[in-house]
């Protein structure tokens, strides 16, 4: 492209040349005052045997006067120049972007499959019981892998840091933020995401106490507020502690029957609802701890 440009200014700049007509140099008649603009435009020519007579074919020369008066000066031959050439050098850095635009849109292209980057990964894991084969960039995150690559839209992307929990996702029974997780480490893995949660049209445990206890307004963070719920529900049955418990050090100091509602807000503090329906989240994480049945 730049040598395209290169050859288009040259040639601009001979073509300013020659529109120009070599008004680059100083005419008779300013070198030699006693002579006219007339004359200096059409010197007399003594005739010889070797010059032969005009002929109308011939070009004629450029006329130096201009109703009498003469039509260009130093300081406007000069000025004209300028002119020419600030034009010309414009026009070729203005069109050496569109030079070899042809040549690309007329470059045939190999016949066969779509070339792919050596760095795309293929990948298989389960996500809600459904197996999955998908070829995904590196950088692809677990949360961008089940909205653009698998469609499903119920896991939301709020901060996109993990730090609202609007993305929560099962992995493996495990709650994790699907943002700031890779979809290729979670190869060969089992994701539960909201929508896999009900059986059927039967609502699980979970999404049936946000109901009654009316735990959302807008329902934007609901989705991981009940995959963050089941996940809580579950570590509390594998005894894991947090730090609302009041001895770590004692195995069973947490069951789900003598959870505390500090202790459920301890567990659901990575889940951020803007709406503020905080209260009624906590109650309805209690109803079924003290039912016990999931």
């Amino acid at each position: 492209m730049r040598r395209n440009a290169a050859r288009l200014i040259a040639f601009l700049l001979r073509l300013a040349d020659r529109v120009d007509g070599g008004s680059r140099y100083v005419l008779p008649a300013m070198e030699n005052p006693d002579l006219s603009c007339t004359d200096a435009a059409h010197p007399p020519v003594e005739p010889s045997a070797d010059t032969s007579p005009p002929t109308a074919d011939l070009p004629t020369e450029r006329a130096c006067v201009v109703d009498g008066a003469c039509a260009l000066t130093a300081d406007g031959a000069s000025r004209r120049r300028f002119l020419f050439e600030t034009g010309a050098l414009t026009t070729g850095l203005a069109a050496a972007p569109y030079l070899n635009a042809q040549e690309r849109v007329t470059v045939p292209r190999p016949a066969g499959p779509p070339l792919r980057s050596a760095s795309v990964t293929r990948m298989k894991f389960e996500v809600n019981g459904r197996s999955y084969d998908l070829t995904l960039d590196p950088r692809v995150t677990l949360l961008d892998a089940l909205r653009e690559h698998i469609g499903l839209m119920g896991t939301k992307k709020g901060c996109d840091r993990g730090q609202c929990g609007a993305c929560t996702v099962l992995v493996n029974g495990r709650r994790v933020n699907s943002c700031l997780t890779l979809a290729l480490s979670c190869d060969g893995y089992k994701v539960v995401t909201v929508e896999g949660l009900a059986s059927g049209e039967t609502l699980h445990p979970v999404q049936a106490a946000f109901l009654a206890r009316d735990a959302f307004q807008c329902g934007y963070c609901t989705p991981g507020q009940i995959c963050s719920a089941v996940g809580m529900l579950q570590e509390v049955r594998a005894d894991s502690v947090s730090a609302a418990t009041p001895d770590v050090r004692t195995r069973g100091a947490v069951t789900l029957r003598q959870i505390s509602d500090d202790e459920i807000r301890e567990r659901m503090s990575g889940n951020i609802c803007r709406c503020g329906a905080y209260v009624n989240i906590v109650a309805a994480i209690r109803d079924l701890a003290e039912r016990e049945r999931l």
